[in-house]
């Protein structure tokens, strides 16, 4: 290992000094350097046993190691994160539920490999199928849900391959719904992971991916997980296996901890062993060294944004959502946060408007900013609102918005209640005749093959 550090560094300062037209007399720059035994720190970190790999946070989307990424390759059953990813998109449009039947047909039962050996005619729910396809990776199923979603296999895998475009899957061409080797089914480590980061906002998902094992058939089928890192990684959240001839054995992994997700693409190892040992080092690699902040500004700051023509003077001010960041390990304590408010507003000012923003620098340079908002409408001052105002304070009355709730009820009962005696009646002395009131009226009553 050492030695292949050693001739990345020497391949990239030769690299660095032939790019130079008088390389004679051009010195490497400290900067450089450090970028080169930077990286290939990262590569000796890092050493893994699969054809192609990479590794990065969900939320950001930030590639943390790649290794061969855009290399296409048969990516065997991760194929079915795309099946998976347009069932979720299909149940949160209404077009079925987990409950909804679905009959096996004889195309879906034909399919090899992994599979839970379904019958023509047979009937399961959405749910049994999804647990079916996400656990034991059975192609039967797999099928089944594609049929229910498209009509047939076949238009849907014309929507998975509209879905990978709109995702910017640019180097992926899906063949069929299972992800047996097919001719031009390829994908590439670097497109999985969008898509298995697209799969992941669907927490639902996680409820089939975390089962280690289940059962179908009344206890007669029985499911074990494909990913043994689900039982066996801390906070593993999935995600997909897939292994077949042409492919050789392809694990994404997604793993959470402290509010980081991970997915790591592993694609072309040779056998179980080293996918799941590659898929456990690059997501070790990044716990270890990484860590998401979610900016919250808790300096100093006004209460209220001024306004001007308004029937408010101002309005009170509220914080936007801040994107999460990804820092290295120890970073977020360099953190610092300037918030900047507009001097006033004029009316009309709508509740969610842009008043401010806050600005994120790490160690004294740029790295983000989150808006500030206004937490309230104020309406414009108009002529008529405003005269209507002043002909209220000139009677000496309120204006109905000004008038506090329960303020007219206890006016009328005042003024409907008789009047009250003398202070001598009030201290039990006898009171005049057709005046007052007496004491007493007073006192009132919550398988093998693809898998």
């Amino acid at each position: 290992m050492a030695k292949r550090g050693l001739a990345v560094i020497l391949a990239l300062l030769i690299s660095l000094l032939a790019a130079s037209p008088a390389c004679g007399d051009r010195l490497v720059t400290q900067e450089e350097i450090d970028a080169i035994v930077k990286a290939s720190e990262v590569e000796s970190a890092v050493t893994i046993h699969a054809k192609s790999a990479i590794l990065i946070e969900r939320c950001t989307g930030v590639v943390l190691f790649e290794e061969n990424a855009d290399m296409q390759t048969a990516p065997a059953s991760i194929t079915k994160i795309m099946t998976l990813l347009l069932v979720m998109e299909a149940m949160e449009a209404g077009k079925f539920t987990l409950d909804t039947e679905v009959t096996a047909s004889e195309h879906a039962c034909s399919m090899g490999g992994s599979q839970i050996w379904l019958e023509p005619g047979e009937v399961m729910t959405v749910d049994e199928l999804l647990r079916a396809t996400a656990i034991a990776s059975a192609n039967d199923t797999s099928v089944a849900l594609a049929e229910l979603v498209a009509g047939s296999e076949e238009a849907f895998v014309n929507q998975m391959n509209e879905r990978a475009a709109e995702l910017g899957m640019e180097n992926t061409a899906f063949k069929n719904a299972t992800g047996l080797d097919a001719e031009g089914h390829l994908s590439t480590a670097r497109d999985i992971a969008v898509m298995s980061a697209e799969l992941l906002k669907h927490e639902m998902i996680k409820k089939y991916t975390t089962v280690w094992m289940d059962s179908l058939r009344d206890g007669e089928t029985e499911l074990t997980n494909t990913n043994r890192l689900v039982r066996f990684y801390k906070g593993c959240t999935g995600l997909k296996t897939g292994s077949t001839d042409v492919a050789g054995c392809c694990l994404s992994a997604s793993a959470e901890r402290d509010g980081m997700e991970l997915i790591s693409v592993t694609l072309g190892s040779a056998n179980n062993n080293e996918r799941f040992a590659a898929a456990r080092k690059l997501l070790d690699f990044g716990f270890a060294n990484y860590e998401v902040a979610v900016p919250t500004y808790t300096g100093e700051m006004p209460e209220a944004v001024r306004v001007r023509f308004g029937t408010a003077d101002a309005v009170p001010i509220v914080f936007g959502e801040a994107e999460p960041l990804l820092l290295a390990k120890g970073e977020a304590e360099g953190l610092t946060q300037t918030i900047e408010l507009v001097d006033a507003l004029e009316a009309p000012v709508a509740e969610g408007d842009t008043v401010g923003k806050v600005t994120v620098e790490l160690n004294g340079e740029y790295i983000s900013e989150y808006p500030v908002l206004a937490a309230e409408t104020v309406d414009r001052m108009t002529f008529f609102r405003a005269f209507g105002l002043l002909l209220f304070e000139c009677a000496g009355t309120k204006s109905p918005s000004e008038e506090v709730p329960g303020e007219e009820q206890e006016a009328s009962s005042e003024a409907s209640a008789p009047e009250e005696s003398a202070p001598a009646a009030e201290s039990g002395s006898a009171s005049e005749p057709g005046t007052g009131s007496t004491p007493e009226e007073e006192s009132g009553d919550i398988s093998a093959g693809a898998d």
